[in-house]
């Protein structure tokens, strides 16, 4: 039986699988391919955000009474990183293939650090918190995720 949060796990897989896409199109100077690789990746990444912050983070807060600890700190990096989104959204629409490596590269690091954050400490204690839920969640989260 896989857990409530499997879905977002493997979600993270596919946002970095579309990361590297973008990266490797700006690398090689492919600018057109770069914007659809891009488009892609910040579409998967605001559905996995919206997805914890609608579903997730308020099934979780309502269930344990934390509403200032972990899920305050993943809305936080969420910020940060939309932040980063539109460094390299600009970054590309200019074509300044050293400007986006520079917002990609950090990027890069955040999102390395948010998600083992989730996946090694807010994801079990979801999966904890939120067993007698997860019925009910687990089907909104792969809808949502779009996971099979």
């Amino acid at each position: 039986m896989s857990s409530l949060t499997e879905p977002l796990r493997h979600h993270h897989q596919h946002c970095d699988d579309l990361f590297v896409a973008a990266e490797n199109a700006v690398r090689e100077g492919d600018w057109s391919r770069a914007r659809r690789e891009l488009s892609a990746f910040l579409a998967a990444m605001e559905t996995h955000f919206d997805t914890e912050e609608e579903t997730l983070f308020p099934a979780f807060e309502a269930a344990t009474g934390m509403n200032m600890g972990p899920t305050r700190m993943m809305r936080h990096e969420h910020a940060q990183m939309r932040d980063l989104f539109r460094q390299m959204d600009a970054a590309l629409e200019s074509r300044d293939a050293t400007a986006y490596a520079s917002a990609a590269d950090t990027l890069l690091v955040m999102m390395q650090q948010h998600n083992m954050k989730e996946e090694n400490i807010l994801y079990p204690m979801c999966d904890r918190g939120l067993d007698a839920q997860a019925a009910a969640l687990g089907p909104v989260l792969r809808e949502r995720l779009e996971v099979e």
